[in-house]
């Protein structure tokens, strides 16, 4: 059929846009907001985090499945329903009466979610004529790089002066208007569909290993790790889970995932080095706001403020770089981005607990730096030499990869953070004991401004455990600086790669 025009064009590339943005914005809307949500819960931080790395983990293993779902009721009624259920679990969400609630119905908005980006760029992609569909991807990745901008100041906002249930709440109305117009507009051009085979089997044993992986990460700490009967049986099912998906996929006629992809150096190497990569970030992203609310006294709307400007400058340099990169070899964008990485959490490694919001906020510019040629540089390597019939089962199982991966690293990034708060705090005890001249004179001085020794000591007790997670966060800040150091050796394993594009997807 031929492509919209005037008006029709313009209402339905902006529903469409409206779609990718709401998906965006609840992968990164929930994390300043974790303090907030565990406390009203009555849970714990940690326990928390579970609200980001399930939707994470959902919705990767959703990806693959969004391929087949497409091609069989057509690309328009999934893309239809999949923002009318996503809309449906955004109101469960926002209606949670428990933590657990809250993560079940995140893995089902995460699961149900998954054919939501996919489906808005091949939708704006097809209602374009050829002559603008660079503007159609422009628009489609810029919501991408927004989105996350607003996450945090929104989920910030909504946090601090309303209630946290508004972070999912607001889905709604979006969600209603984009589904209604997407339907109206695009139902008449409905994708031709077909009967094709579902590898079931290779689902149920993605979502098994994958799951059980999550969950052994998720609770491992609670439950004292490998010494929990719970634990080692996770861990044995995602171990033998994982195997017989390995073999399963390498030998079925209609894999879910074609593994045989990673037979290409750029794809295997490309992939590993974007996961990587990823799950550097996302576990910063986790745990930035996390340390500011519970050990600095940010509000969550300042925590937000602090992380906007990485999408800020991401989205100014952007539309430069989509130019650049379609002249020069992706590997030296994608050196450039993971320098940049590297800069940015290395320059966070040197805060104290009473850096200035500008001091705190100047890594983050630097971050969206590396933020606004990642993406888009990693997937010109790892696509690089895929025939052109394979590259959207190819994109659609590195960001399977990305996703989950993105998922797993925020659930380390805690475990990492209260082990190595665990070792600070016993290494400050043991240079502070009770009767060291400088605990002495910090006991009277405040016995002299009226504290109880209880409450002296629960004073300086807090301190402490405050001392010892800024330590922790900034081993993890410095270490990961110096691991996206490590790991740019690999995107020179990988052959040279022009291409370029739109502006990076950051979802």
């Amino acid at each position: 059929m031929p492509p919209l025009k005037g008006g029709a064009l313009a209402l339905t590339a902006v529903a469409l846009a409206l779609g990718t943005f709401m998906q965006v914005l609840d992968s990164s809307i929930a994390n300043v907001s974790i303090p907030t949500i565990a406390g009203n819960l009555g849970a714990s931080t940690d326990q928390g985090t579970w609200v980001i790395t399930s939707f994470a983990v959902s919705n990767g293993i959703s990806v693959p499945v969004s391929a087949f779902l497409m091609m069989r009721f057509g690309v328009v009624r999934t893309f239809v329903i999949s923002v009318a259920l996503f809309t449906i679990a955004s109101l469960l969400c926002g209606m949670s009466w428990s933590l657990g609630s809250l993560v079940f119905f995140r893995v089902l908005q995460g699961g149900v979610s998954g054919p939501m980006i996919p489906g808005s760029q091949a939708l704006l992609i097809a209602i374009f004529p050829p002559s603008r569909r660079g503007a159609a991807l422009a628009i489609w990745s810029m919501t991408t790089l927004i989105a996350p901008i607003c996450g945090p100041i929104f989920g910030g906002y909504i946090s601090d002066n309303y209630t946290w249930p508004w972070i999912f709440l607001i889905n709604l109305p979006v969600g209603i208007v984009c589904a209604i117009i997407s339907w109206r507009m695009l139902a008449s051009r409905e994708t031709p569909t077909r009967r094709v085979p579902i590898d079931r089997i290779g689902f149920v044993l993605l979502v098994l290993w994958v799951g059980a992986l999550q969950i052994m990460l998720d609770k491992g700490k609670d439950a004292d790790w490998f010494s929990s009967p719970v634990i080692v049986t996770l861990a044995i099912v995602s171990a033998i889970g994982f195997v017989a998906w390995l073999i399963w996929e390498l030998t079925d006629a209609n894999p879910i995932v074609d593994l045989s992809l990673f037979k290409s150096r750029n794809f295997a190497i490309g992939t590993l080095a974007f996961c990587l990569g990823y799950g550097l970030l996302f576990g910063n992203l986790v745990l930035l706001p996390l340390w500011l609310q519970t050990q600095l006294g940010y509000t969550a709307t300042w925590a937000g403020l602090v992380a906007a400007p990485a999408g800020v400058s991401a989205v100014i340099l952007s539309p430069i770089a989509a130019r650049v990169m379609s002249s020069i070899d992706a590997r030296w964008t994608a050196t450039i981005s993971f320098v940049a990485f590297a800069i940015s959490y290395l320059m966070r490694s040197d805060y104290t607990p009473d850096s200035s919001f500008v001091t705190l906020m100047i890594p983050l510019v630097v971050q969206g730096i590396a933020m606004s040629v990642f993406f888009v540089s990693m997937l010109t390597i790892l696509l690089q030499g895929i025939p052109p019939a394979k590259i959207p089962a190819a994109s659609g199982l590195s960001n399977f990869a990305r996703i989950t991966t993105g998922g797993f690293a925020a659930s380390l990034t805690t475990v990492i953070w209260d082990r190595r708060e665990a070792v600070h705090q016993a290494r400050l005890s043991d240079s502070s004991g009770f009767n060291s001249p400088a605990m002495v004179q910090a006991l009277a001085g405040l016995h002299a401004e009226g504290l109880s020794a209880a409450q002296s000591l629960g004073v300086l007790t807090r301190n402490l455990i405050g001392q010892a997670y800024m330590l922790s966060s900034l081993d993890f800040f410095w270490i990961s600086g110096w691991l996206c150091f490590a790991v740019l050796p690999l995107v020179w394993l990988t052959r040279r790669a022009i291409g370029g594009g739109g502006p990076a997807e950051a979802d």
